[in-house]
């Protein structure tokens, strides 16, 4: 007996061994990224380049230039883009290689117009940063060395070329051609490229040229799979009836058959005999998963994440192999009428989601220098602020694979932006023509991340045309009827027409939505600051002078933008200046504040809270603590609003260079102010109190899916711990929104505010859920006396902790280091008197935790 099981084994072994199919290792790859020279045109400088890159990074490695982002050097270096450079190498192809039926060279990113050359035969004339293009060699291709030139064109000469075939400009506020030596002609809406590579209000002008995405090298026979689509038809956490829709590429007709597997399980899910002809084949699979896991952001569930693979088979051999992975979920924005206006929420997997996030624009001018553990660095930030949703910014860039790959482990949701921002654009066939392909490739390639929730067509641009009336920024009086006529019907046919057109045909179920702000899909439907439909862009803090308290006056269904800024600290400072630069107004802290009201501004609304430091380093600091504490109050207003408003996402979380901005994180990701009041007031659950007419509110927010009952507990404190008052009131915090849980106009009792703080605690079981503190005057106003404190560093479980405790409320306490990269789990915080504290410290030396430098408030004069 045991003889025929064993015999009966070995029998189905050789059948499944020779049932499954082999590899035949049909496609052969590799990167053309070495042995690569630049050389510049109608000059004498020439060196090694580096691949993917910029040529002001080349010239920078090869100490041509300066560092551009020191001191002023920018303004020097504005020659550079109005020269003319090649690029070149040579590479080898193997006999295997070149006896391919198909060879191609496969440009990920060509920055901008761009003449390919391979063997000195023009195969490419490219005009599209954000493309990517395939040119075949197999006709001109040789066994051995092969070469491959690029010319780039100067992206200023071919913009001031269309500039004059236009026969007038466009609006496009951001474009410092004034730096750039260009006077008032603004070219860069002439060019499919990266907008703040032309300046920008938190920016510098480096108008870049290069291959900043990788060169490959493709070879096969037959056929190849081109592209997978995992189609989510309808997903519940019964079933998940999906669509394997794939494209493959054919040199010849054959026969064969698609098999769609889990790679993690190995399960075959579906296959499909299939008739191959040449060209592009779509081909769909029907399949399906049975209590699939769902993929949730960041708060609600695991982002869990599937891998597909996708297998050609020909004659029992895998000619062609390829893996997606992707989310299994239900995400959708929800609009509907209600009795203030129209909802615009996020709706994922049957569940409304308040997001909570930031704007986020390019980690560097020079694009090829971001590197992986940067992109880890700003996707970990905004988890570890309990952020569920960032918007990538339509001035930048669609960003790198590995970035949604990263937003999609993580549960971040993304606001995708189109890359156009803040100006109008060329009507010509060949231009929409060239912006259709670049929907198409991007769509294409990103459409399989689940973190993507929204596509939108721009940024600003329906505010700013004001379409159908006399109102937005004053673009349409500069031009004739006819031209406007023209430039209007050029922004219906873009935005209104090939984007939401291809959005539709390359994807199933993703929602659309034109332009940011708006208060509704049509063109005419305008986003103001009364809106109570759509998304909004609050600009009345900071550039409209409004006071912070306004934040809770302008409340919006969805806050897709809204900011203040600050300066970095103290040693990122001196990372770009000399000790003669430290003074706010001198010329290279001027260069490194883009925005021409900027520091002024940030002075008159710190004289209206705080006091105005007269030391640069306290100024610098009290910077970052007015940024928090506005901010803060907007975000916290935002969320007492749920569930009219749904979403806040303040501009912006990171910045391309060192400045000074609407950043919450500098150019080194290091975090300001702003950060830690983010993660404090983005907390699942948290409490938040603010003055109406005389009264004091304090609300339960929580983003939990299950209501908290518990107790409130306040405490009406003297600065120096004396316990004047105390309340302890029974508390339901309702699930997934805002509840009101107290209101008093008689709380003090005739006391000094200046003299108290409220501390707010919410408990559930004697286990503390939540608190905050809430002070009834302004912190200038406040009477503060000098802290003192006790510190000490701890090790506990492998960890490092500094515990630390005040004799006093010390407000706005900073914990540095100088000299090192540590990271404080929490920092800019308050302390109450006797309430010892335990902060976790990474990436420091304990040697040297002696010469800790600790700020507050009450230090500023």
């Amino acid at each position: 007996m045991i003889r025929h099981l064993t015999q009966l084994v070995l029998l189905m072994t050789l059948f499944y061994s020779c049932s499954q199919p082999s590899d035949s290792h049909n496609l052969v790859t590799k990167e053309i990224n070495t042995n690569w020279n630049y050389r510049q045109v109608d000059g004498e400088l020439s060196g090694k380049a580096t691949v993917p890159g910029t040529i002001h990074t080349d010239l920078l490695k090869e100490g041509k230039i300066e560092d551009p982002f020191y001191r002023t050097n920018e303004k020097e270096q504005q020659w550079i883009d109005k020269e003319d450079w090649e690029y070149s190498c040579t590479f080898n192809l193997s006999d295997e290689e070149i006896s391919k039926e198909n060879l191609i060279l496969d440009f990920k990113g060509l920055d901008t117009y761009a003449d390919v050359y391979v063997n000195d035969q023009l195969l490419l004339q490219a005009d599209n940063m954000f493309r990517e293009w395939e040119v075949d060699i197999r006709e001109i291709a040789k066994t051995g060395e092969n070469q491959l030139r690029i010319y780039f064109h100067s992206p200023i000469q071919k913009g001031l070329e269309l500039l004059e075939k236009q026969g007038y400009g466009f609006p496009a506020n951001n474009d410092q051609s004034e730096n750039g030596e260009l006077g008032d002609k603004k070219v860069s809406v002439f060019t499919r490229k990266a907008g703040y590579h032309y300046g920008w209000d938190w920016g510098p002008r480096f108008v870049t040229s290069g291959l900043w995405r990788p060169v490959y090298l493709k070879a096969w026979d037959s056929a190849r799979i081109k592209d997978t689509y995992i189609q989510q038809n309808n997903i519940s956490e019964a079933k998940a009836e999906l669509i394997a829709a794939i494209t493959v590429d054919a040199s010849a007709t054959l026969s064969g058959k698609l098999i769609v597997l889990d790679k993690e399980s190995g399960k075959q899910l579906a296959q499909k005999s299939v008739e191959i002809t040449s060209g592009n084949n779509n081909i769909e699979i029907p399949f399906s998963i049975v209590q699939p896991k769902l993929w949730w952001s960041s708060g609600l569930g695991e982002a869990h994440l599937y891998t597909f693979q996708t297998q050609l088979v020909v004659d029992n051999k895998i000619i062609s192999n390829t893996e997606i992975s992707t989310g299994l979920r239900e995400l959708k924005v929800i609009r509907e009428k209600d009795a203030e206006g129209e909802s615009f929420v996020f709706q994922l997997n049957g569940v409304k989601v308040f997001a909570k996030g930031a704007n986020y624009i390019p980690n560097d001018n020079f694009l090829p220098r971001v590197t992986h553990e940067q992109y880890e660095k700003v996707v970990a930030d905004a988890v570890n602020s309990n952020m569920n949703m960032l918007r990538v910014w339509g001035g930048g860039i669609y960003e790198n694979n590995e970035f949604y790959d990263l937003c999609d482990k993580n549960g971040i949701m993304i606001w995708q932006d189109f890359m156009f921002a803040c100006s109008m654009y060329p009507g010509q066939p060949e231009f929409l023509a060239n912006i259709k392909q670049e929907a198409i490739d991007n769509v294409v390639r990103l459409r399989n991340h689940p973190s993507i929730a929204l596509w939108c067509g721009n940024n600003e641009i329906n505010t700013a045309w004001s379409y159908g009336t006399n109102g937005g920024w004053g673009w349409k009086q500069q031009y004739t009827d006819d031209q406007v006529e023209t430039l209007q019907q050029t922004y219906v046919s873009i935005f209104h027409e090939i984007l939401p057109n291809v959005v539709q045909d390359y994807t199933v179920n993703d929602f659309y939505w034109p332009s940011s702000p708006q208060a509704g899909y049509d063109v005419e439907q305008h986003a103001g600051y009364e809106s109570t439909s759509g998304d909004m862009h609050y600009w009345g803090v900071w550039h409209g002078l409004h006071r912070f308290e306004d934040f809770e006056k302008y409340r919006a269904r969805f806050m897709s933008e809204y900011g203040f800024q600050s300066f970095p600290d103290f040693e990122t400072v001196q990372t770009y200046t000399l000790p003669e630069d430290y003074d706010i107004e001198s010329e290279v802290m001027a260069a490194h504040q883009r925005s021409g009201i900027g520091n002024l501004r940030i002075r008159e609304y710190m004289s209206w809270y705080f006091n105005i430091p007269s030391n640069f380093e306290d100024e610098l600091y009290m910077g970052q603590v007015l940024q928090a504490y506005g901010m803060r109050m907007g975000m916290e207003a935002h969320r007492r609003a749920m569930p009219f408003c749904m979403g806040t996402l303040f501009w912006q979380i990171n910045d391309c260079w060192p400045v000074a901005s609407w950043s919450s994180t500098d150019y080194y990701h290091k975090w300001k102010a702003m950060q830690y009041a983010t993660k404090r007031a983005y907390e699942k659950t948290i409490l938040s109190a603010y003055i109406n007419d005389g009264a004091i509110n304090i609300y339960g927010i929580s983003d939990e899916l299950k209501d908290l009952n518990g107790e409130l507990k306040l405490q009406v404190l003297k600065f120096d711990g004396t316990l004047l008052d105390e309340k302890i009131i029974t508390a339901s915090v309702l699930k997934n929104t805002s509840t009101k849980l107290f209101e008093s106009k008689d709380m003090l009792a005739g006391w000094d505010a200046s003299e108290l703080v409220l501390n707010m605690q919410l408990l559930s079981a004697d286990t503390l859920i939540t608190e905050n503190l809430f002070y009834f005057v302004l912190p200038k106003d406040l009477k503060l006396a000098s802290p003192s404190f006790k510190h000490q560093f701890i090790e506990k479980d492998g960890k490092n902790y500094i515990e630390i405790e005040s004799d006093q409320v010390a407000r706005y306490v900073y914990l540095n280091v100088p000299g090192q990269n540590e990271f404080f789990a929490d920092n800019y915080f308050d302390l109450l008197p006797n309430q010892k504290r335990s902060i976790e410290v990474t990436d420091f030396d304990p040697q040297i935790s002696s010469n800790i430098e600790i700020k507050h408030l009450q230090m500023i004069k």
